[in-house]
């Protein structure tokens, strides 16, 4: 079986040619052809802007053109995520699907359902001429993933609705109202080097296959942070032994929960087996630590390494490895507005080279309180600046206030209600959303957020729950006819 044999056929169709298009965020030629190709195969008005953004026009079904405009909107880049095994270039790869009992994942790779679910969808309310409706306009914006950079660059007149249905939510069930915004905190350190100390046996230290994740949505879940861990070990090692650092590297993109990490490091030959016990004893503490919240199988380990040429200083080693230990990470504080929403969250998503004896530190800072947003992301610079790093924020995005009186909430309740027989879950997320940025840059707009079962999106586990889609296609198929 593949998705093209699943329910209902012309949304897993219309996500199935999405698969084929490598769209990484900053990467989006590939997409934005296929979209204006797409709507230019099936002689569908479109339209894009300066910043790549793409709307596609619908008519009203006949009888129903006094009906309000509506805006449905999705993202056309997907996280850009494998596991280190695995081959596969983002830029020319298409995703490679599979059907595994109730769900669709893919192999190795992020999946792209967030949020080519919800363009998928999009494309098919076009297509289907069976649907009642008022006038709609698809919306894809570009680059949401790191910087909304599409919904940053959006123009007065370029959509009109006056209800915008975000369908970028991963869980069926829920009706999202609000969510938090966010800032990256990006610390540039130089450092120097001397030449590798003699006497002293090499290692590459990794950890891997941690679950990772999204940093918003799964940050309350205690899952490990690879960067933390790797600091953490070479800290407390560090206690022990002369540890020097030649090389270290972990993470990826902001957003995502790192799930690997590795550093070259050495200790004088007399500590080896001391260290390789220790080794073993630290992998079996954090397995232990870690057991509900990421199973066995994720790994940390030692091997022997090839003698660098050279070396972090050491004063410099200390500084950096200090830094990173103490570098706030996970949840910072819970909501005393909504009860059971993390309010603040730190993720130590990478530590990469920046350049010849510099690293970049990126923390992505995330509030549904603007001040503690700003507070903590300074935190974050007060800690890096103590080392001498530069430090500078990208990426600062609003968030987005509840509304409990929306009048297409309303809507929404009552045909969940009637599909389901059950009342859907009212939220606020700590994730970001574009919608704050909607109400700032296209004025006064209803909105709701809402979407199918999606699990452990940003990571290579991301999958899809095929009878979530089916509900979710009727909900919002409803929620259409409903408002018109």
């Amino acid at each position: 079986m593949t998705i093209r044999d699943l329910q209902p056929k012309l949304l897993w169709e219309c996500f199935d040619e999405i698969t084929k298009v490598p769209r990484p965020t900053h990467h989006l030629d590939k997409m934005l052809k296929f979209l204006v190709d797409w709507a230019e195969r099936h002689n569908i008005p479109c339209k894009t802007d300066a910043v790549g953004n793409v709307v596609m026009t619908k008519p009203a079904t006949p009888g129903h053109e006094n009906a309000p405009t509506i805006i449905l909107q999705g993202h056309q880049d997907m996280v850009a995520e494998k596991r280190g095994d695995k081959v596969h270039d983002f830029l020319n790869d298409p995703i490679t699907t599979i059907v595994d009992g109730d769900w669709v994942h893919a192999d190795g790779t992020t999946l792209g359902a967030d949020n080519g679910m919800g363009c998928a969808s999009a494309m098919a309310v076009l297509l289907d001429d069976t649907l009642v409706h008022g006038p709609i306009q698809a919306l894809f914006t570009v680059d949401e993933e790191q910087g909304l950079i599409g919904a940053n660059g959006l123009q007065p007149g370029f959509v009109t609705g006056d209800i915008l249905l975000n369908l970028d939510s991963e869980e069926h069930g829920q009706l999202v109202i609000g969510c938090a915004g966010g800032k990256v905190a990006i610390a540039e350190w130089p450092y120097s080097r001397e030449a590798a100390p003699e006497g002293f046996a090499w290692y590459e230290v990794r950890i891997d296959h941690l679950k990772g994740g999204h940093s918003g949505m799964e940050i309350n879940l205690g899952r490990g942070n690879a960067n933390r861990q790797l600091s953490r070990f070479i800290f407390e090692a560090s206690a022990r032994w002369d540890v020097r650092i030649a090389e270290i590297d972990g993470g990826g993109l902001a957003n995502a929960i790192p799930r690997e990490a590795h550093a070259t490091v050495g200790v004088p030959e007399a500590a080896k087996a001391d260290f390789e016990k220790y080794v073993v004893e630290f992998s079996d503490m954090i397995h232990a630590e870690y057991l509900l919240a990421e199973g066995s199988d994720f790994t940390f380990g030692a091997c022997a390494a090839e003698a660098p040429a050279e070396v972090m200083v050491k004063h410099d080693s200390e500084r950096l490895i200090c830094a990173l230990f103490a570098c706030p990470n996970g949840v910072q504080g819970m909501s005393n507005a909504v009860e059971g929403l993390v309010e603040t969250s730190c993720n130590l998503a990478s530590v990469k080279p920046a350049g010849e004896y510099r690293l970049a530190v990126t923390v992505h800072v995330r509030s549904s309180v603007d001040s503690r947003r700003d507070e903590t992301a300074d935190r974050v610079k007060a800690l890096f600046s103590l080392i001498g790093a530069e430090v500078k924020y990208d990426d600062a995005y609003v968030g987005w206030a509840p509304n409990p009186d929306s009048k297409v909430l309303k809507v929404a309740e009552e045909s969940f209600e009637q599909l389901f027989g059950e009342r859907p879950r009212v939220e606020a997320l700590h994730a970001g959303l574009e919608c704050g940025l909607f109400l700032e840059k296209l004025g006064p707009l209803d909105m709701i957020s809402f979407g199918p079962t999606l699990k452990d999106i940003h990571s290579p586990g991301e999958k899809a729950n095929i009878p979530s889609v089916e509900k979710y296609w009727r909900l919002l198929t409803d929620i259409l006819r409903r408002l018109a």
